[in-house]
């Protein structure tokens, strides 16, 4: 699993110009899942989301998490964080997860990551055409993949 987390001021999402979900100050979120990936690793990945320090103390330092400052999440699937440019200019999607079992990933990263931050949270529609309206906070954007943890 790859994720793509901004630290953002507000967030959301639209479909058919309609806004379906809207955050504050917190996190927006990109989901991708590979091909062969594992659920067992969704525990550590939302425990690296909910804990990761990207957000400022009172001394201007990144030491507080999304937990320390009671923020929101919003979380859009993208199986296009797993698009390989190695060849030509057309991006292949190759190692991306088949939709059912990434949409079945993804619902399971969700479920997980609201536990984590005991708040519902914010998503888009998975494989749909979304418009995502975000204002990065710093900016801060920060690369986490499952596949790298060790």
């Amino acid at each position: 699993m790859r994720v793509v987390v901004q630290r953002v001021i507000k967030s959301d999402v639209k479909v058919d110009d309609k806004v379906i979900g809207k955050i504050g100050s917190g996190l927006c979120i990109f989901f991708g899942v590979k091909s062969g990936d594992r659920i067992e690793d969704l525990e550590w990945l939302t425990n690296k989301i909910a804990n990761l320090r990207i957000f400022s103390d009172e001394h201007g330092k990144m030491n507080k998490s999304v937990l320390d400052i009671d923020g929101e999440i919003l979380v859009i699937s993208q199986f296009t964080l797993y698009a390989s440019t190695r060849k030509g200019n057309r991006p292949s999607f190759i190692e991306a997860e088949k939709p059912e079992r990434a949409e079945e990933i993804y619902n399971l990263f969700v479920e997980n990551l609201q536990e984590k931050i005991g708040k519902p949270i914010q998503t888009g529609v998975f494989g749909g055409d979304m418009k995502i309206n975000i204002v990065n906070d710093g900016p801060v954007t920060i690369l986490i993949d499952s596949q790298l943890k060790w």
